[in-house]
């Protein structure tokens, strides 16, 4: 199969989770992690993330730095990556910040279930790809955006996302950014969720940097795939 490189980018508490029980973002990073994953950003020819994440963050996905802006252009690329979002029954608000802010393409990957009438007011906003039945086929909307030229793709979450890339088997590497405080809750999100894997599939980790960062820790991994991992 070809695929992009993938790699997830994430922060989280030093327990795992990703925001609060009422799924509020909390500041887990500091300024330099935020220069760290806008070169990310910068480098990745696109930036995906799960509807979940639009409906509670409306994150724009832009690069910031005026300066790494520049030297995209420089290269003869668009200021800024290719913006995704993984949204099986075109849920994507109209008036989110994607696509609102920022220059650059733009991609909602949908499932067959999907509304025609949804479909057809977000192919004004953006390319609509159709990828999969009931949900998004993640690995045949790999294979399509390869086919697109796009060969780095920077995942941002969230927990959904990230369990259907992993456990398709799409992941190569993974940063995660562990910062030094608790949040708990059995309700709030944490880096991974989904069905969970069972004792024979589980995905094994090679660590392949550790850095401090402020007062919390930068770990580079490369994702290994086990024989025993299907596509689910």
């Amino acid at each position: 199969m070809e695929k992009p490189f993938i790699f997830i980018n994430s922060a989280m508490s030093a327990d795992g989770k990703l925001s609060t029980k009422e799924r509020k973002q909390v500041r887990i990073s500091g300024k330099k992690d935020f220069e760290r994953v806008d070169e990310l950003r910068a480098q990745a020819d696109a930036i995906m993330v799960g509807i979940g994440t639009v409906l509670a963050d409306d994150p724009s996905l832009t690069v910031k730095s005026s300066e790494r802006k520049e030297a995209r252009k420089a290269e003869g690329r668009e200021e800024n990556p290719v913006r995704i979002v993984v949204d099986s029954l075109a849920r994507t608000p109209l008036e989110a910040d994607i696509f609102k802010k920022g220059t650059g393409m733009r991609i909602v990957a949908v499932s067959n279930a999907a509304s025609e009438e949804k479909v057809r007011k977000l192919e004004e906003k953006a390319c609509v790809i159709r990828a999969g039945k009931d949900k998004v086929d993640l690995s045949i909307l790999a294979e399509n955006l390869k086919k697109m030229g796009i060969n780095s793709l920077m995942v941002e979450g969230g927990a959904t996302l990230n369990w259907g890339m992993l456990s398709a088997g799409l992941v190569d590497e993974i940063y995660t950014f562990v910062g030094n405080l608790i949040i708990g809750g059995t309700g709030a999100p944490t880096f991974v969720d989904g069905d969970g894997l069972t004792e024979n599939e589980l995905l094994k980790l090679e660590l392949l940097s550790a850095e401090q960062i402020e007062e919390g820790m930068l770990l580079r991994w490369k994702v290994k795939r086990p024989e025993g991992l299907k596509k689910r």
